[in-house]
């Protein structure tokens, strides 16, 4: 019961903090997951996965409904195609990648450095992005393909979309900083459900407690329902300042993991 609460609480809070930013969630549940060491790699990816997906599908309706940011359907839909397949390849990939090696550290440690790196790179940005000149491209095939390498490093990192998203919006197509966190949410809700179609067709579904998934899928919906009350009510600076927050605690995680796993291999 307790496990069971931490993963709720977890989630919640996570999901709120990721449909603000337009982060998903998974790139901060599936550091801090890893960290407690309570479950395996892969299973703590399907729940992030699950979790980011019910999260995702509430905040996009929250937020369109509510007017808080505009979605340009035409982008948004060239990008979330394109994630969505991406989406399988990385999955693959991960697949691949835990049958090669076998070991659940090996795939612990890869994630957690590819994360963390991806992490400190975005974090980087954020802060120098006022000296940064953007672009602003429409072509719908650099849209599809973007949203491929996109799908490709959520889906293999189990994050669901995380930071990157955030700064490929804001720099290949200038959009402002709510924008782009919508745009990256209804990437994420395209990119999760052709992911977990994948894993049911495949049968790769790890073994996880129902408990747990039921737990963290409703602090999904919560914390979805949370952030976009909140997102609606703060303007792009805060935004930027919880976001900024939240990739410094993030790398401090993975830097965290990364010894946890290098050590135990």
């Amino acid at each position: 019961m307790l496990i069971t609460f931490v993963f709720f609480l977890v989630s919640i809070l996570s999901s709120a903090a990721g449909s603000i930013c337009g982060i998903g969630g998974g790139v901060i549940i599936k550091p801090v997951l890893d960290a407690t060491g309570i479950m395996s790699v892969s299973g703590i990816s399907f729940l992030s996965g699950c979790t980011v997906l019910a999260m995702s599908v509430v905040s996009v309706y929250k937020n369109m409904r509510a007017g808080t940011a505009k979605l340009n359907l035409k982008t948004a839909t060239g990008l979330a195609v394109g994630a969505a397949l991406g989406g399988v390849a990385g999955k693959s990939m991960f697949q691949m990648l835990k049958a090669a090696v076998d070991d659940e550290n090996i795939v612990g440690l890869t994630q957690a450095v590819v994360l963390m790196l991806i992490t400190l790179g975005t974090l980087i940005y954020t802060v120098c992005k006022k000296h940064i000149r953007t672009k602003e491209y429409t072509h719908l095939w650099l849209c599809f393909l973007t949203g491929v390498l996109l799908g490709v490093m959520s889906s293999f990192l189990g994050i669901g979309g995380g930071p990157v998203n955030l700064i490929v919006l804001a720099y290949f197509f200038s959009m402002s900083t709510k924008e782009a966190a919508l745009c990256s949410l209804y990437i994420i809700m395209f990119s999760q459900i052709t992911s977990l179609v994948q894993t049911f067709m495949t049968g790769t579904i790890p073994e996880v407690r129902a408990s747990y998934l039921i737990g963290m899928v409703a602090g999904g919906i919560l914390g979805g329902t949370l952030g976009s009350k909140v997102n609606s009510k703060i303007d792009e600076s805060g935004v930027d300042k919880l976001f900024i927050a939240l990739m410094i605690v993030i790398v401090g995680v993975n830097i965290y993991n990364a010894v946890k796993f290098g050590t135990a291999v």
